[in-house]
């Protein structure tokens, strides 16, 4: 180990490079790249200086074509200029990349390379989005580890700037811009010395400047325009020679040697893989195994892919090569092979010493790559005729283009290094926990260090898996742990759900957090976990760490304990001197929240290794016999075949032939349902004595999980057990009862802080006192339908709706699902949905868990994603489509009322042609048209042909939901121009004032003094009134909303948004995680309300049609505020935390707000108290 040794993932290594070249970076966030750009961001914040001596200038743009833009401008202005971005987000970058190439400019994008949506959004690893761009005229270097992200970026951006060619810089999404590792940094005053100073200058010289002006982009003819672009090419055929110099001078600084393609194996192999990215360093660890055993084999790792450089090629590859396989990590459906392989054939074209070359595509969309899966490939070149056009790591058994798996698996040797799983829930502090403890070992040992984290998409409370490995030498095994150590599980409830201990080593090390006593094991551990540690004989220990956080005023963070817990296990340090890194890492984490949170943090360090349970393993459950299998439950195939082994972790085994029928990323409606998940530590338990039954309850509730129900006498006397009901008010010859379901509660505890008896009707009460109450809400849910006594646009009328949109993935207390809930609730069941991607969307539908829902009729939203960008016109289109064939039908049914049809049917067709465009009524009259057509349309064409068309006869209810980030930046062309439209179509803006779903990220719906990420000292500008440009058209209903401040407001805007026909916008406040409420996320309707009152929000609408009748359109529904500003500002950690840091700047900005919120009340007042008059 040499030189200056630190512990960071591929993204910091990168954004570390960059910061050195970097005069300008201009970026929008988008994972998994956004983390360079917070990084810069960060450092640039604290006065970092790049090569130049100042800081870099980082600008937010409104989206990656923005960013671009801003790139390009800002290299013809003669500074260095950098971006990070990726996916979608790099093919909006496309236009500019031709502007940037074209002109010859230095610009670097670093790209965390990742997969394209196609049939559905995946935000992980593979090479979809750089292969989109590879034929821009840009450079294209690549890296296969975090070490050669540090060492290569260097040569990307010290060739760009003396070749004249922009560069795009990738390595692996996730795999390694997530993965953790030690490795050397480059030195500053290293990088100095290689920087081509002359052709800087030459760079800046030419920049465009009124002191020796040019025109650039011109418009050029047939004649030329040819010509020139031919003019380009010495500067493409002198690159390969320039970047192979500076990764000469990189191998000489570093001892690690690099070309444009490096060559791993034996000198006269025989069967060769080429390949790029991360799966290059697990190849190789197949090479050395293969080999040792004898083979001939080897790898060609590509790093320089454009230009591709046969001669460099050559030069690499052993001229003994008979058989070559070509890994390509993206889908060109259609074409003859993929990209790489397309190079690699062509460049052996009329050779006459040609091997066999093959390809295969492998790790879509961030599927893990074995050494298993490599030796595959290896075997597969022995075959007499190996397979083309093969599939890596799955099994395809309708194409039949997987590759067989191995019959003898490859024991690739992990001598000298300790695997580590960690099982755990988001938001329950085990991955930080984790980076905390790797960069402990990293940087305060000579030991190597790993670790990559997996999540599922739920936004909290979802499963995370930490993979940790240490070492005495440098770690290179770029996939997930299958054979571990030491296996760590944070959830007692995880033990019946997963197969913790599947790879756990034999003699290997268990823990598992949880409250049951020795004896208590035997009856809650599952007969295959006990067979497994008594046969594998594990050292099997328990630590009760949520009743010690507790005990300790941590409440449920216990994440500390269980850290202190490993370092006393592994013993991969010694355990008092982890002790005393992780006592010192709790100072520099936590100093700023004062000694009782530093004190409460260092005993559970303490408790952690003191409180550790050694088990006795039983001799007997060596031999348990397996139970029998159980009679399961009926459920629909979807359920059985991809829904519950994917919840299982067993999503990777399922073939291709399982998604017959869904090709298209068809998924159906309401399986959240079937999950069943069980996270809440604690739920509401119901107390009929004190319930006034006002519903507000379930008004209020994110996850749909408690809902009202009303009983007839007979379902009264049928109820199980347990089910308590009292009489319906106002619904005579009822019985009321409040449904609780303990296992889709998220126990955020909103409906207790909600209820208006204070304790009295709800309270909150152990997850596992209540498991038993399962069947009552099952009964509650299985009631027979009943017309709702109630008007359903009354808060308490509204809950008995079926919500259909229920169980989601959002986090506990999100701020976002009750508006949608309650949207459903109204017209769910002639919905269309048009989600921008975000937040929205992936708690709205993430595989395989479809939290939107039907009805007992089977209707319910339709619902549907296209891009972040787009959404608004996607809506329209939706919109547009549906409108075009119902129009048709007006036309066919206005010709059908001349045809001799009964009366009935007659006047039913006038009703529908009169009122065919209102939403209220609009089912029942749908309805007895179709049975009317139906009894009558036997031998008449016209009306069969109305018949087959009468889905079409229900007036929809278009929507557009998404976030601020969409609404307000990256969306707000399209949005302004679908408003701008006239079109009845309406639109829901989730306001969280940040990018929730990039991990709070500042947008122009960010007010003043917030700290977000690219606004770390807090932001400057104040926040965008969207309500007041969409009232600017005056034919476009507006309103502001915000659920805990008014629920009658939030449900007359909602109405009145639904019912105008011409364009509506619904803008609504909602409470993050990301605000870090001091309170807490059961408190985040109660957030609503002090924003409201302390005059942080204001709740007002617009109505066009008050204008027509000579009302003042504009109404104002929030009171003079009477709260103070400032203490709201400091009950959320985005703004008490500049007030910490800088207090100074913060009560400046803090006046700053409170005054632009003020201006805006008072300018809603004068709107509010305007005379208006018609004409």
């Amino acid at each position: 180990m040499s030189g200056n040794m630190k512990t960071m993932d591929g993204n910091a290594a990168a954004a570390w490079i960059s910061y050195a070249f970097t005069d300008v970076a201009a970026i929008y966030p988008i994972p998994p790249s956004t983390p360079m750009a917070e990084n810069v961001d960060e450092w640039a914040a604290k006065g970092k200086k790049n090569l130049f001596g100042r800081p870099v200038r980082l600008m937010e743009m409104q989206s990656e074509a923005g960013a671009a833009g801003a790139v390009h401008g800002a290299l013809q202005a003669g500074a260095l200029t950098t971006t990070f971005t990726a996916s979608q987000g790099l093919l909006l970058m496309i236009p500019n990349l031709y502007k940037i190439a074209g002109e010859l400019l230095p610009g670097v994008f670093h790209v965390s390379a990742r997969a394209l949506a196609t049939n559905s959004l995946n935000i992980f690893g593979d090479h979809q989005d750089v292969m989109a761009v590879r034929q821009t005229g840009c450079a294209m270097l690549v890296e296969n580890n975090v070490q050669q992200v540090m060492d290569l970026s260097a040569v990307a951006h010290l060739a760009a700037i003396a070749g004249r060619i922009p560069f795009i810089n990738f390595f692996d999404g996730f795999r390694t811009s997530h993965e953790i590792q030690k490795i050397e940094v480059l030195a500053y005053e290293q990088l100095a010395t290689l920087l081509d100073r002359p052709a800087l200058e030459r760079f800046r010289r030419q920049a465009l400047h009124p002191d020796h002006p040019v025109i650039r982009g011109t418009a050029q003819n047939p004649d030329i325009y040819f010509q020139e672009r031919e003019a380009g090419n010495r500067f493409y055929l002198a690159l390969p020679d320039l970047v192979e110099s500076y990764m000469a001078k990189i191998t000489a600084l570093t001892g690690r040697e690099y070309h444009l393609f490096n060559y791993h194996g034996a000198p006269d192999a025989e069967r060769v893989i080429i390949a790029m990215g991360s799966v290059c360093d697990t190849v190789q660890e197949v090479v050395e195994t293969l080999n040792a055993a004898g083979e001939k084999v080897g790898l060609l790792s590509v790093h320089l892919y454009r230009p591709f450089s046969l001669a460099h090629f050559f030069a690499q590859l052993p001229a003994s090569v008979q058989r070559i396989a070509v890994l390509d990590r993206t889908k060109e459906p259609g074409a003859q092979a993929e990209p790489l392989c397309l190079d690699v054939k062509n460049a052996f074209y009329q050779r006459d010493d040609a091997p066999l070359i093959v390809g295969g595509r492998y790790a879509l969309g961030g599927k893990d790559v074995l050494p298993n899966d490599i030796a595959a490939v290896f075997d597969n070149l022995r075959q007499p005729l190996p397979k083309d056009g093969f599939t890596l790591g799955i099994v395809d058994d309708v194409t039949f283009t997987s590759l067989p798996a191995r019959q003898e698996p490859l024991a690739v040797s992990h001598a000298g290094i300790t695997a580590c799983k960690f099982w755990g829930m988001g938001s329950d502090g085990t991955v930080g926990a984790n980076k905390s403890a790797i960069k402990i070992i990293g940087d305060n040992t000579p030991l190597y260090a790993q670790a990559y984290f997996s999540y599922d998409s739920k936004k909290s409370g979802g499963i995370t898996v930490s993979h940790l490995r240490f070492g005495d030498r440098p770690i290179t095994s770029p996939y997930l742990i299958h054979r571990a150590d030491f296996i760590a599980c944070s959830q007692q409830s995880y033990v019946d759900r997963y197969d913790l201990l599947e790879g756990l080593k034999p003699g290997g090390t268990f823990l598992l957090n949880c409250s049951w006593s020795e004896a208590e094991l035997e009856q809650h551990l599952p007969v295959s976990v006990r067979r497994y540690l008594a046969q594998e004989k594990i050292d099997f220990y328990t630590l009760n760490a949520v009743d010690i956080a507790r005990e300790l005023g941590l409440g449920g963070r216990f994440n500390m304990l269980m850290q202190a817990a490993f370092f006393k296990l592994t013993a991969i340090i010694d355990p008092q001197t982890a002790a005393d890194y992780l006592k010192q890492a709790v100072e520099k984490s936590y100093g700023s929240k004062g000694a009782s949170v530093i004190e409460m943090n260092q005993r559970a360090i303490e408790l952690g290794m003191a409180a550790l349970r050694r088990v006795t393993v039983p001799a007997h459950w060596a031999t348990l016999e397996a139970p029998a299998p159980q009679a399961t439950t009926l459920m629909p195939d979807f359920i059985r075949d991809i829904l519950q082994p994917m919840n299982r972790q067993r999503g990777d085994l399922l073939p291709v032939s399982a998604f017959a029928g869904m090709e298209d990323g068809t998924f159906p409606s309401g399986t959240a349902a079937w999950e069943k998940r069980g996270i809440a530590l604690e739920v509401p338990v119901w107390q009929p004595d004190g319930c006034t039954q006002c519903n507000q309850c379930a008004f209020v509730c994110p996850h749909a999980a408690i809902r009202p129900a009303l009983l007839s006498a007979e379902e009264q006397d049928a109820a199980p057990a347990g089910l308590l009901s009292k009489p319906a008010q106002g619904a005579k010859d009822y019985h009321y009862h409040l449904a609780i379901s303990p296992l889709d509660c998220s126990g955020c505890g909103n409906c207790v802080e909600s209820c208006p008896s204070r304790g009295k009707a709800l309270q909150m009460v152990s997850l596992d006192s209540q498991r038993a109450m399962a069947p009552v809400w099952d009964y509650a849910l299985g009631l027979a339908p009943k017309d709702n006594p109630f008007r359903k646009t009354t808060v308490k009328g509204s809950q008995f709706e079926t919500p259909l949109l229920e169980f989601s993935g959002a986090c506990a207390g999100c701020g976002e699902t009750p508006y949608a809930r309650l949207i459903t609730q109204l017209f769910g069941d002639r919905m269309l949905i048009a989600n921008a991607t975000g937040c929205s969307s992936i708690w709205g539908a993430s595989a395989p868990s479809m939290p939107y829902t039907t009805n007992h009729r089977g209707h319910g939203p339709a619902w549907a994603n296209s891009l972040f960008e787009d959404n608004a016109e996607f809506g329209l289109g939706m919109m547009l489509g549906g409108q075009a064939i119902r129009q048709q039908i007006a036309e066919e049914m206005t010709r059908a009322l001349a045809l001799p049809v009964s009366d009935a049917l007659h006047a039913a067709m006038r009703q529908w042609l009169a009122q065919q465009d209102e939403g209220e009524g609009t089912r029942e009259r749908a309805d007895r048209l179709s049975a009317l057509l139906a009894a009558e349309k036997e031998g008449v064409p016209l009306l069969e042909q109305l018949w087959q068309n009468r889905d079409y006869f229900v007036r929809r209810s278009q929507w557009i939901f998404g976030g601020d980030g969409w609404a307000y930046d990256i969306g707000f062309g399209g949005l302004d121009h679908v408003l701008a439209s006239g079109e009845d179509v309406n639109i829901l803006v989730f306001d969280t004032e940040v990018y929730s779903n990039t991990g709070g990220q500042s947008s122009k719906s960010t007010p003043v003094a917030a700290i977000a990420k690219f606004a770390a000292q807090g932001k400057r500008t104040r926040k965008k009134d969207l309500g007041m440009m969409a009232m600017s058209y005056g034919n476009v209903y507006v309103a502001q909303i915000a659920m805990g401040a008014d629920k009658d407001q939030t449900l007359r805007a909602i109405a009145e948004a639904e019912a105008w026909p011409g364009p509506s916008l619904v803008i609504a406040y909602a409470a993050c995680i990301n605000h870090g409420l001091k309170a807490g996320m059961r408190c985040s309707q109660r957030e609503a309300k002090r924003a409201v009152e302390a005059g942080y929000w204001h709740l007002w609408r617009y109505h066009p049609q008050r204008e027509a009748e000579g009302k003042t359109p504009f109404i104002l529904d929030s009171e003079e505020p009477e709260e103070s500003f400032r203490d709201f500002l400091l009950g959320e950690v985005r703004y008490a935390a500049l007030h910490k840091t800088t207090p100074d700047l913060a009560d400046a900005l803090f006046r700053q707000t409170e005054d632009d919120a003020r201006a805006r009340f008072r300018q809603y007042q004068r709107l509010a108290g305007e005379e208006y008059a018609v004409g």
